[in-house]
């Protein structure tokens, strides 16, 4: 029989919930297109409605791992989200803003 998540947690050691606290919200902030739908609590099939693209299309966009990032943009944006570019390197971070004239020229 299965046992309740919140069970096993409350026999947890402190030091092992905040080991696991981590792993989560690391997998929470990095995760495939899929899951982050998923996560969303969104189908293919509701996603394509949102898109006007049928729920095959949904799929291999899931699939791909080389995009135009209008298209990632506008399956973010279906979501409720909003697509950031951010270049990181050794001594900070930069978000790159160009992107963003892309939205709003209609070129999306």
């Amino acid at each position: 029989m299965a046992k309740k998540f919140s069970d096993l947690e409350a026999k947890m050691s402190p030091a092992s919930r905040a080991r696991s606290d981590i792993l989560f919200d690391k997998h929470l902030a990095e995760m495939p297109l899929h899951e982050l739908r998923q996560a969303r609590g969104l189908s293919q099939k509701m996603l394509a409605e949102v898109l006007h693209v049928q729920q095959p299309s949904i799929a291999k966009i899931e699939k791909r791992t080389d995009m135009y990032l209008s298209t990632l943009r506008s399956h973010i944006e279906a979501m409720g989200g909003e697509l950031e570019v951010i270049a990181k390197f050794p001594d900070g971070v930069v978000k790159i803003s160009n992107f963003s004239d892309i939205a709003t020229s209609g070129q999306a």
